[in-house]
């Protein structure tokens, strides 16, 4: 349910367990990463209410730091129960099956304050863009102020699966970090999933109203899933993997990482599996035999980020050129 893919730690990958973790425990109705997002599924599918995920380290099962391991909500088929799981690579995998996206949406372009997109599919005109931050900033403001919720923002409302990232201070530490892998309209999965990954990841306390001025906003949209049949078959830097395997007591599980976790890490594909598979719970050895039976889904994103700043600046100056935007909310502090 949760995806790492920012602000993670350097790490020492092995092919044995930490000494002394714990890491990772059992399923859990939401999840952290320790980076980024949580998934409202615990499959890919787009559509339909799941699990929360965290966008930097997979699905979250309790745990502070290494990011969230997924554990797929129970009914939501395979991975139940029992040992005994033969470790033979996944079947009917598909090479290269494009899993069903939202259709390009029309939108402003992003601002090229602060645009970092991981994806550029064709020449379509990007979705994401800078008046998305500025309206997770608005909820994040309003709600941690107690004034009414900004009204409905201008931009797209199409589906899409998402995450919303927080950063703070000069070295851009990982403040939250939620996301879904179920599309969702953007007005109302942006509101969520603001206030989520800044009130309710676990690995951090909620945040506070002084540091607002330090903060950094982040949104990532998903896009361009498509199942593989081998777990090399991604490009570091473009790609963000979901993987779903078995773990050593026999349970399915999942974790994701974004697009850039693996390039901000210096990860080539073997370390991201690797960290990926830990931060997914599995303890045991991890051997080229087991890495081949794990089941990989790769995807792109738009990703666009602003400071509190640049979102001021943002603010103020649709506000003064009639309202281009969403509506100024009515409150002193832009004043």
């Amino acid at each position: 349910m949760a995806a790492g893919c920012c602000g993670v730690k350097k790490q020492k990958l092995s092919s044995s367990p930490p000494s002394g973790s714990g890491g990772g425990g059992g399923a859990s109705s939401s999840s952290h990463c320790s980076g980024e997002s949580q998934c409202r599924a615990g499959e890919l599918g787009l559509g339909g209410a799941g699990t929360r995920l965290n966008g930097l380290g997979g699905l979250t099962g309790g745990g502070s730091g290494s990011g969230c391991t997924l554990s797929p909500p129970q009914g939501c088929g395979g991975g139940g129960g029992g040992g005994g799981i033969a470790l033979s690579p996944p079947p009917s995998c598909g090479v290269g099956t494009l899993l069903s996206t939202p259709a390009a949406a029309t939108s402003s372009s992003p601002s090229s304050s602060s645009a970092a997109s991981s994806s550029s599919p064709g020449s379509r005109k990007m979705v994401v863009s800078a008046e998305m931050c500025c309206f997770c900033f608005d909820v994040l403001y309003c709600h941690l102020y107690g004034y009414q919720q900004p009204r409905t923002p201008r931009f797209t409302n199409e589906p899409y699966p998402l995450f919303v990232t927080w950063k703070i201070g000069r070295d851009k530490r990982l403040r939250g970090c939620i996301g879904t892998f179920s599309a969702m309209n953007l007005h109302s999965g942006l509101r969520e999933y603001t206030l989520t990954s800044a009130l309710k990841d676990s690995r951090f306390p909620p945040m506070t109203r002084d540091e607002l001025p330090r903060l950094f906003c982040s949104v990532s949209l998903l896009t361009n899933f498509e199942d593989v049949c081998d777990y090399l078959d991604w490009e570091v830097g473009v790609h963000g993997i979901r993987i779903e395997f078995i773990n050593e007591k026999g349970s399915k599980r999942t974790a994701t990482y974004l697009p850039e976790v693996a390039k901000e890490q210096g990860w080539d594909h073997i370390q991201t599996i690797d960290s990926l598979l830990r931060k997914g719970g599995y303890k045991a050895p991890i051997t080229n035999e087991f890495r081949k039976t794990i089941k990989l889904t790769r995807y792109r994103s738009e990703k666009m980020t602003l400071s509190y700043a640049e979102y001021l600046a943002h603010r103020q100056h649709h506000h003064f050129q009639n309202g281009i935007g969403h509506p100024l909310p009515p409150y002193n502090h832009y004043s």
